[in-house]
């Protein structure tokens, strides 16, 4: 028995999104009840992601089909840029140049709902709070930041710069700093229980026992769920700011095994997207590693 992995609905509905942006209602409701999901569950959150505008829907029940919207396959997409990275700074192909790059707003207060979505965000891209609407980075985020900025409409209060002197009281070794400014044994924890999920389903995907399509695209969706937990609240730091040893890479090389191994059994030109995109990272963190 593998330990049940806590997946939230619209979570499940992003992973099932296939290559041409649908998401067939069937298997939805079918890897939704594998997960101990009830199909009033499903048929609530698709009901709430329609009304968001995040995906349109056509037909009824599980005949039906929902399309993402270009908003949403586009919001979907920078999580992969980060899984990439992880990889590269894995092995050792992203070396930190020593640069920090801090980020500054200044938005008034009657457009607090802008403020704090962007504050949001810098927190989301791997952000630390130096001060009041100051924040700092091991990463080049500028890019990310940027564009956040320019779709709240607080781009005209945004001042990015780059240092490679921070201090912050006495402090002023990187990875002291690192320690002081992130919850890395919080971050750690998290690695520690995607790796210690993944292996029983890396068992699963590679014993001799076949999985049924349904049982796949379940262990996929675990998966891509666990690891989204581990990651969301993780900067990304330089290995040469982190702990050593340290858990995120090992994590991330489990998961690369499974998805390689889900890869190789999954079939079918009407497949999720995140078999194609997982696959290709996963793919060229090994040829990375050789």
């Amino acid at each position: 028995m593998t330990d049940r992995i806590e997946i939230p609905t619209r979570m499940l509905v992003h992973a099932l999104i296939r290559e041409d942006g649908s998401v067939d209602a069937d298997e939805l409701y079918g890897v939704a009840d594998t997960l101990g999901m009830s199909d009033q569950q499903v048929r609530l959150c698709v009901k709430r992601l329609v009304a968001e505008g995040r995906f349109t829907h056509e037909g009824r029940g599980r005949k039906a089909r929902l399309h993402a919207t270009p908003d949403t396959v586009r919001a979907l997409a920078p999580n992969a840029d980060f899984l990439r990275h992880a990889f590269e700074q894995d092995a050792g192909l992203a070396p930190w140049d020593g640069v920090w790059h801090l980020a500054a707003f200044a938005v008034p207060e009657s457009e607090r709902t802008a403020r704090d979505l962007l504050r949001e965000t810098l927190v989301h891209l791997g952000g630390a709070p130096l001060q009041g609407g100051l924040y700092v980075c091991a990463n080049a985020w500028e890019p990310y930041v940027e564009e956040a900025a320019h779709r709240l409409g607080a781009h005209g209060g945004l001042t990015l710069l780059t240092s490679t002197d921070l201090r912050r009281g006495e402090t002023r070794e990187p990875a002291e700093l690192a320690r002081r400014l992130w919850p890395l044994r919080e971050i750690a924890d998290r690695y520690h229980r995607l790796g210690r999920l993944a292996r029983p389903r890396l068992d699963r995907l590679t014993g001799t026992a076949g999985l049924s399509p349904s049982e796949l695209l379940t262990i996929a969706v675990e998966l891509a769920a666990e690891l989204t937990r581990a990651m969301d609240p993780d900067p990304l730091l330089p290995p040469e700011l982190l702990p050593r040893p340290w858990p995120g890479a090992e994590a991330r090389e489990i998961f690369a095994s499974c998805w390689a191994a889900l890869h190789e059994q999954e079939g079918g030109e009407a497949r999720p997207a995140l078999f194609r995109l997982y696959a290709d990272i996963a793919a060229g963190a090994d040829r990375a590693a050789r």
